[in-house]
């Protein structure tokens, strides 16, 4: 088969729907810093011309480059995660940079990309069954070795977004009692904050009976269930201890203002609050590009970065706000729709990290930012400042591009 051009083999949906978010967030951060003195916006747009040159050299690689390195491209990136414990720049208490002069560098922002292509590399091997347990520790190690170099420096944003490749291991044949583990403890964590001990410990017992007698004649194991109330139980019982002891004050803070507990609207939650003020302000409209109060009076913190959102909420409203949200779920569907049609199961697994981690950014950031999640610094892919993030997110999302390009190559 004769092949085609590289142009129009490019899925350009993917591309246009990058091209229209990048420039609704340089707009935004246009806005939101247009008062500061440290150019901002004129930074981000030098970080968005440098994104051109990478696009065609990530666009001119060959695609099976990226499957063939991929264990070493995982490699250097713990290298560079690793060097952040001698030679990081600390900022705001978290050495999680390399400064070069003012410029500077966020290693774990392109680990993600990475981590996606060894995890794809892992996967796609023809002996790989995620159903035996040894294949599910080196799996899950893939993922938790740049979350163990990243969480001390610390950075437990960019940390909690490797676990979404739970799902994506999950598809892949994962058993599903992984993704309910996690759902289950998070939930109970959760409960235990709100609720006396003894009375989740007696909701879990409840559930437990219910389901016990629910269950085939043949099913039911009580000294399953036995064990299970018990591990419920003294996870139940462990969770003060750990929110008290382990967790440091600043999360406690933020989980206690997400939980109503306490209102601190002049410290801890001063960002949440502005946040909520600032989008609930737009009405349905906005109050037009450039017109808003909480932007230009600058009473959102960092709001050009991971608080982004609220200048969209304030400026474009309810129906702007809605079609930056339409854009980001149109991409997501796109790749994964994209995913599915991949001749390798390297590629099919890539794009779905490709979306999993987009979708989990997305996610997070605005509902940190309505206030229904703790803030715990997560950028908005395209829209939040930085470079690191944005060149990140760019490498992510085109390395899948150039794979689905190239798959008219793939027998």
């Amino acid at each position: 088969m004769k092949n085609q051009s590289l142009s129009g083999n490019i899925d350009w949906i993917c591309v246009i729907i990058y091209i229209v978010l990048v420039f609704l967030g340089w707009l935004n951060i246009y806005s939101s810093s247009l008062s500061s003195t440290e150019g901002t916006y004129e930074k981000q747009a030098i970080f968005i011309a440098l994104s051109v040159p990478l696009i065609f050299i990530i666009l001119y690689i060959d695609g099976k480059f990226y499957e063939k390195y991929a264990s070493i491209i995982f490699v250097v990136s713990l290298v560079s995660l690793l060097g952040l414990f001698v030679f990081g720049k600390t900022i705001a208490g978290q050495r999680c940079w390399y400064a070069f002069g003012s410029f500077t560098l966020q290693p774990s922002e392109f680990a993600k990309a990475a981590t996606s292509l060894a995890l794809a590399k892992y996967l796609s091997d023809t002996q790989i069954n995620l159903k035996e347990m040894n294949r599910q520790v080196q799996a899950l190690a893939i993922v938790f070795l740049p979350v163990m170099l990243i969480l001390p420096q610390p950075d437990p944003g960019s940390a909690m977004i490797y676990s979404i490749f739970i799902i994506v291991l999950f598809r892949e044949g994962l058993p599903s009692w992984y993704v309910w583990t996690g759902f289950l403890t998070i939930l109970i964590f959760v409960l235990t904050l709100v609720l006396e001990p003894q009375y989740v410990i007696l909701m879990a017992l409840l559930v437990i009976v219910l389901v016990y007698y629910k269950s085939r004649l043949g099913d039911r194991n009580i000294v399953l269930s036995g064990i299970l109330f018990a591990l419920i139980s003294g996870f139940v019982l462990s969770v003060n201890y750990v929110f008290n002891n382990i967790f440091k004050q600043h999360h406690r803070d933020r989980f206690n203002i997400l939980l109503g507990k306490e209102v601190d609207m002049k410290g801890i939650g001063y960002n949440t609050n502005q946040s909520e003020i600032a989008v609930g302000s737009g009405g349905w409209f906005g109050k037009g590009f450039l017109e808003g109060t909480q932007t230009k009076g600058g009473f959102v913190p960092e709001q050009h970065t991971d608080y982004i959102f609220t200048t969209v909420g304030e400026e474009w409203g309810f129906v702007g706000s809605l079609v930056v949200i339409a854009l980001f779920t149109g991409l997501f569907l796109r790749i994964i729709y994209l995913a599915e049609r991949q001749k390798t199961k390297f590629s099919r697994v890539y794009g779905y990290c490709v979306a999993a981690i987009l979708f989990t950014h997305f996610f997070v950031n605005i509902a940190m930012v309505i206030g229904v999640f703790p803030t715990i610094g997560v950028p908005l892919p395209f829209f939040s400042y930085g470079g690191s993030g944005l060149w990140g997110f760019t490498i992510l999302l085109f390395i899948f591009i150039k794979m689905d390009a190239n798959k008219v190559n793939e027998w």
